[in-house]
This record gives C-alpha cells, structure tokens and sequence, in this order.
C-alpha cells in the first residue's frame, strides 16, 4: 500500500509549513526527470579510485522529536528522551538542523553520541551565526566552538553541511573562498547555495564548483518542484549529500526515487564512495515513508552498507511493509 497525496488532511498552511525553499502546490507542469551529469562530475568520477569496497548509504530524516511517529516509527509510549534511540534504530543518520540555531554543549554532544549506534551518522547543519553572517564567522568564535562542540561525535560524525542564505550571490565568493581556506580538513563540509546568480551563468556556476573541488568540499544536491537549476548534479568529491522534497507521496515522489536509484548505482560503479540521502516531505510526517521506499529500491538494486526503517501496524504491533 502506498499512502497518497490525497490521504493527507491538512490544510495548505499547514502542508506546506516546512521546508519552504523551491515548493510548488501545483506541481503538475513540472518536469522531474533527473538532468544529465554535469560534464565535470563526469570528469570527476574518471579520477575516482574504483575498488571493491560497498557503497556508503545513509538515509534520514530532518528531526527525531516527533510525536507523530509513535506507533509508526517509535514503539507506543515511547517517550520523548527516548527518541533519539528509537530514531537511530530505524536510520542510520539525520539532517540536524537543531545546529543552525545554536551550538550544542558538550553534555549534549556526549547524550547524542550515547544514543546511537556505531553506524549512525549526525549530519550537523552550520550555525546561521556563521553561515548568515556577512563574515561567515569569520571574525568572532563560533566556528571554533561549532568545529570543536561536533568533533566530540568521533566517529558518530558524518558530514556537516552549510546552506547559504538566499541572498548569498556571486559577489560574495571571494568571502566564501577565504572561509573554505580556513575550514578544519578533519571536518567534512558539503555546501548549498540557492540565489539564482550561481546557476544562470555557466561561468559563476564553474568559479563556484571548481573551488569545491579544489578545496575537497561536497556539494549539496536539492531536488525540488519549484527550483529545478539547484538539482545540478555536480559532484566535486567521493561524497555527495542530496535533499529530496517530495510532495506527499505524490505518485511522482516514488517515480522520482527509482530514478535517484539508477543514478546512484551508476555513480557508486564510478567510484562515489559515500551517499547521504535526506527525503523531505510535508512538516516531516511522511519522511519515514518515502525513506523506507528509497532503502527498499536500494537494496533491490546493489549492495551497500544502508538501513532504513521498518514500519510499525500500530494496530497489531508489528512491523509492516507498505509495498
């Protein structure tokens, strides 16, 4: 069974509350085929090592607090300092967005990192006091207190990731490089940028993407109805970080996501070593749903070291499959 667009009964203030950026409510002019590798991806995966190795899957969602899960994703009376458990038992990773508004203590680091498994990943997203700063934070101390508070999840540290604000232009590179210069290389970075400035001209978009690579950050691949220039599929190192919007298990969600697999297959046979996949839906109720579809198309497609979640019948108590 596949949950529909139809089932959700929610308000439109509400349905579209949450992840704002590039959402449409008419989605039925858009055109979702992926686009075709950017020719200097291409080039990149030539350069990349290919071994034996499996693939690196991760595959989350963008909060645990959610009291909407229980009985679906977290067992019936799961309590809410324990959702982060519950969480890590059915993903093995998350976009942490609770970063962007502050820098978690050290105390609360060491409670995260008691809470998962070894496998888990935490995904940290930047401090808007750095990446909305005019700066970039470059001349106060929170990015050396955002670098030294996530350095503390050890291995349990995947890949951090700043979104740059929507007014964030080209003008601005140079600020941009300056601060990429100073960026801890024990930390891995991914970056997103939205203004339309670096995606409608070829040459902005190549200054932004060849000091990526140059200096070994990710890039951050959004996939959403109203802005198809940010889907850019322009890989600049062995890992790449991808937001997928879907619209409420819309039938195009799940036809999106087969072509994702396809897509990913052919990179990791290239060489991509690592993947961290981050389905959106709707003020997050449905993520679970549509990460679920995701881990079960990629492990009919080819190895890899993913899990994802097994729904709970909350009438039964027992794990199901929606397909």
């Amino acid at each position: 069974m596949k949950i529909r667009h139809s089932d959700l009964r929610r308000n439109d203030e509400i349905f579209y509350g949450t992840m704002k950026f590039g959402k449409l409510k008419d989605i039925s002019p858009i055109n979702f085929k992926l686009p075709n590798d950017h020719e200097k991806t291409t080039n990149l995966l030539d350069r990349l090592l290919k071994d034996d190795e499996l693939p690196q899957v991760y595959v989350g969602c963008t909060g645990w607090s959610m009291k909407e899960w229980i009985g679906r994703v977290y067992p019936n009376g799961t309590k809410a300092n324990k959702m982060l458990f519950h969480y890590a038992k059915q993903f093995n990773t998350i976009e942490l967005n609770t970063t962007h508004y502050r820098i978690p203590t050290l105390k609360t680091i060491e409670t995260w990192r008691q809470s998962v498994p070894k496998d888990f990943k935490f995904c940290p997203k930047i401090p808007q006091s750095i990446s909305h700063r005019n700066d970039l934070g470059m001349n106060g101390e929170a990015i050396n207190q955002f670098c030294a508070s996530v350095y503390e999840l050890r291995d349990n540290l995947g890949c951090c990731f700043m979104q740059m604000p929507p007014y964030f232009d080209i003008r601005r590179l140079p600020m941009l490089e300056r601060f990429l210069e100073k960026w801890p290389v024990e930390i891995p970075l991914a970056v997103e940028v939205r203004h339309e400035s670096w995606f409608n001209n070829s040459d902005n978009f190549n200054q932004l993407f060849d000091l990526l690579e140059h200096q070994n950050i990710s890039t951050v691949i959004t996939d959403v109805a109203g802005r198809r220039d940010v889907l850019h599929q322009r890989l600049t190192t062995n890992t790449a970080m991808i937001r997928f919007v879907g619209n409420g298990l819309h039938q195009t969600d799940y036809e999106r996501i087969d072509e994702w697999v396809e897509r990913l297959k052919y990179w990791f046979s290239q060489g991509l070593k690592t993947v961290y996949f981050f389905p959106h839906e709707p003020d997050n109720l449905l993520a679970p749903e549509m990460s679920e579809y995701l881990v079960k198309r990629l492990n009919e497609s080819f190895k890899s070291t993913v899990r994802g979640p097994k729904l709970i019948d909350d009438q039964i108590g027992q794990q199901i499959s929606l397909f």
